[in-house]
C-alpha cells in the first residue's frame, strides 16, 4: 500500500484508519459542497456557472446514488462528472454558435425611442426640475412624479388648491421655456 502525496486539509482531519461514510446524499452534500464547489471554479469562468455545474453534478449523483458502490470515492464520481458536464456545456456552445458575415440587431423597443435618448430627456427633466424654486418644484414633483391629485398636494403642502394651480401651472411654463429641454426635444 502506498501513501498518498498529498492531503488535502479535509482529509487531515480524519484518521488514516477511518473512512468517511456518507449515510445520506444529503449529509455528503453538506459535508463537500465547499470542496466541490472549488473545484467547479476552477471550471468556469464565472461563479454562478460554477454553481450551476455543480448542481448538474450533484444532480447526476444523486441519480446514481444507490449504484455507487464505494462512497469512499464518490469525490472522484462527482468530479469526474463536473468535468463532464463542463465539456458537454462547452460542446453544446461550440456547435449554437456559428460565424456570420452581418450580426443581427435587436428589434427596436415599443415606441421607437432609443433608451439613451430616454436617459437623456430624463437627466434633462431632472436638471430643468431642479432649477425651478423649491414651492414651485415641490409642487411639480408632488403632481407629476408622486401622481397625487391638486386636492392632496395642496393638503400635503398646506396651501390652497388654487395656489398649487397657479404655482404649477408658472412652473410648467418654465419647464416648456427652458433651453436644455428645448434642445433634447
Amino acid at each position: 500500500m502506498t501513501t498518498p502525496v498529498c492531503t488535502t486539509a479535509s482529509n487531515a482531519a480524519v484518521p488514516r484508519t477511518q473512512t468517511l461514510t456518507y449515510p445520506s446524499f444529503a449529509s455528503y452534500v453538506r459535508a463537500r459542497q465547499p470542496v466541490l464547489l472549488r473545484t467547479a471554479r476552477s471550471l468556469t469562468a464565472n461563479p454562478s456557472d460554477a454553481e450551476d455545474l455543480l448542481q448538474t453534478a450533484l444532480t447526476k449523483t444523486y441519480v446514481a446514488w444507490e449504484r455507487i458502490e464505494d462512497h469512499r470515492a464518490l469525490d472522484g464520481y462527482v468530479r469526474r462528472a463536473l468535468l463532464n458536464t463542463r465539456t458537454s456545456q462547452w460542446r453544446k456552445r461550440r456547435v449554437d454558435e456559428f460565424a456570420c458575415e452581418e450580426l443581427p440587431e435587436p428589434e427596436p423597443l415599443p415606441g421607437g425611442d432609443d433608451p439613451a435618448e430616454q436617459q437623456a430627456l430624463r437627466d434633462a427633466m431632472w436638471r430643468a426640475i431642479m432649477r425651478l424654486p423649491d414651492r414651485q418644484r415641490a409642487m411639480v414633483v408632488l403632481r407629476y412624479y408622486e401622481d397625487l391629485s391638486e386636492a392632496q398636494t395642496a393638503e400635503l403642502l398646506g396651501v390652497s388648491v388654487g395656489t398649487v394651480k397657479s404655482a404649477v401651472s408658472r412652473a410648467l411654463g418654465k419647464l416648456r421655456e427652458d433651453p436644455e429641454l428645448g434642445l433634447v426635444r
